[in-house]
């Protein structure tokens, strides 16, 4: 499957886009639409053009380890809302999760509860990941 444009507004909206490196809550130099990585340093800015294609880049890659790690057929909304959770928490640690394990053994409902469990940032309850979350899950339950 590949991501839809729910998946990627969601993405966009709890990512927003950042022209200029800052540092996230996590202190990883960020740019873009969440992307990072080597190429990242202390001052970089960039177009929104470079935003755009950083973010296609990034979410494929999530979006490719999804592909790998499913092996049940899902809607689009459960794809996107599981891509966003990916691109955000990880592909290891997401592909690692009880929430594509659940997913797998085709239990949607439980696996829905699986998203909000996911809210921390260095240890603390995180409000904006609160929300994702919710939105996440609310996408995924969406037919």
């Amino acid at each position: 499957m590949i991501l839809g444009l729910a998946g990627a507004a969601l993405i966009k909206r709890f990512e927003s886009c950042s022209l200029k490196a800052y540092r996230d809550q996590k202190n990883v130099l960020t740019i873009g639409y969440g992307h990072t990585g080597p190429d990242v340093s202390d001052g970089l800015t960039c177009t929104l053009t470079q935003a755009d294609t950083w973010f296609l880049e990034d979410t494929h890659t999530a979006i490719v380890a999804l592909n790998r790690d499913l092996t049940v057929p899902v809607t689009q909304n459960q794809f996107d809302a599981m891509a966003s959770f990916l691109f955000n928490v990880g592909i290891t640690a997401g592909g690692h999760s009880t929430l594509i394990d659940l997913v797998n053994r085709r239990l949607t409902s439980c696996a829905a509860l699986e998203f909000t469990k996911w809210d921390h940032c260095c240890g603390v309850v995180d409000p904006g990941l609160t929300v994702r979350r919710e939105a996440e899950r609310d996408l995924f339950l969406t037919p």
